[in-house]
Parts: C-alpha cells; structure tokens; sequence
C-alpha cells in the first residue's frame, strides 16, 4: 500500500508541501446522479418548479462550490481556478451531473471537481425535495484527472 500524502510520520494529518512542485496544467472531470420518478424529473426539466429553474441554479451552486473547495475539505490547498464548468443533463431516471475544472499549480484539481457534483446534487435535492424526499444521490465519482506527477488517469 502507498503511503498517505496527508499523514506525517507521527500519524498526523497535514497539509502536503507543494513548494517544490512545478506548476503544470491540470484538469479534472467528475461525475454524479440524482435518482428520481419520472414526475419529478419533467418538473426539474420544465424550469417551472417553485424555486426556479432546477438546472441553472444546480450548476451555478457546482460552480460556487468548486471554488469553496479549500474552505470545505481540511487539508485541500486553495486553488486558483482557471476553468469551472458544470453541466446538469436529464438521464434514464433522473439528473446527470459533470463537472470539469482546471488550473495551472503545483496541484490538482480532483477534489473541486467532486466537490462541484457533490453540491450540486445537493442543490438538485433541495430544490425538488416538496415534490419527492426519496431521491437518491449516486455514483459520485471521479471519471478523469490530466497533469501532475502521477499523471493522467481515467476511470
């Protein structure tokens, strides 16, 4: 098993040095579902809900989040964003979420990505939850990242 980048010596958590690192182009894309009936779903696509148009207001909340990444997950850096886009699709049975964000630092950006779906999920539930409290939030996870030491990955 490898070592754990954000535990010390000691067993401690911290925050990885990056100082060294080159700054280099990284991107990342994530990826999410909300499960719900089909009623729902023609309400969320309709724009008519109550709160407002489900789909813009999901992605703009994506968007914010990724950029909140730092101030939510302990140990992330705070990043300088070049590129945050989040798209809200209609699926079989429910939304589809993607996020794809991008930077040029000395770190990636895997986490602002998931962060994006995760809010915007969320935001996703919060809006439609009068109409059905038993959504279900799935498959959060990371389809892609480029850049950095370890190098591409794709899921």
């Amino acid at each position: 098993m490898s070592k754990l980048t954000h535990i010390d010596d000691q067993g401690r958590a911290r925050m990885v040095d990056v100082s060294d690192k080159p700054s280099t182009a990284r991107e990342a894309v994530a990826t999410g579902f909300v499960r719900m009936s089909l009623e729902t779903l023609a309400l969320a696509v309709s724009g008519t809900g109550r709160k407002g148009d489900v789909r813009a207001v999901a992605e703009l909340a994506g968007v914010m989040a990724a950029k909140r990444t730092s101030d939510l997950i302990p140990l992330c850096h705070p990043l300088a964003l070049s590129k945050v886009v989040v798209e809200v699709e209609p699926g079989e049975g429910g939304l589809s979420v993607t996020a794809r964000v991008k930077t040029t630092g000395p770190t990636g950006v895997e986490m602002e990505a998931l962060t994006a779906v995760s809010v915007a999920c969320l935001t996703i539930y919060d809006m439609l939850k009068a109409a059905e409290k038993g959504m279900v939030i799935e498959a959060v996870r990371l389809l892609e990242k480029t850049g950095g030491k370890s190098g591409d990955w794709k899921g």
